[in-house]
């Protein structure tokens, strides 16, 4: 089974990701981005579905240093935000997309089946 890690700090946007994921995938939580890079690094996801806004390390810089560690792993930014701009350093960070929050569960099957098969 794949392996998801939810870089998510706010509990009800986690339990409802795990709950659209837990079906086809393994989930993994990180609750802030120092976190996610530990987790990148112990769980060796497939996948990272990373929330920008975070405490101790925002979803950007987590996004950075895991690319610098040599993750290519897929990387999908999920952010309230949904200006062009924060799209842009999203991609700039290193993400591979981008989704806008309230995730909607059907779109965001469609894009993790993208990447993962």
């Amino acid at each position: 089974m794949k392996k998801i890690l939810v870089a998510e700090d706010t509990e009800s946007n986690y339990l409802l990701l795990s709950i659209i994921l837990r079906k086809e995938y393994e989930v993994y939580r990180a609750h802030d981005g120092q976190e996610a890079i530990e987790k990148f690094e112990s769980c060796r996801p497939d996948m990272i579905l990373m929330d920008i806004k975070m405490p101790v390390m925002d979803g950007l810089e987590a996004t950075r240093r895991i690319r610098l560690k040599g993750g290519t792993l897929p990387i999908i930014a999920l952010t309230a935000n949904a200006y062009d701009s924060d799209r842009e350093k999203a991609y700039l960070a290193g993400c591979n997309n981008y989704m806008a929050k309230p995730v909607m569960a059907a779109k965001l099957r469609e894009m993790i089946h993208s990447y993962l098969g």
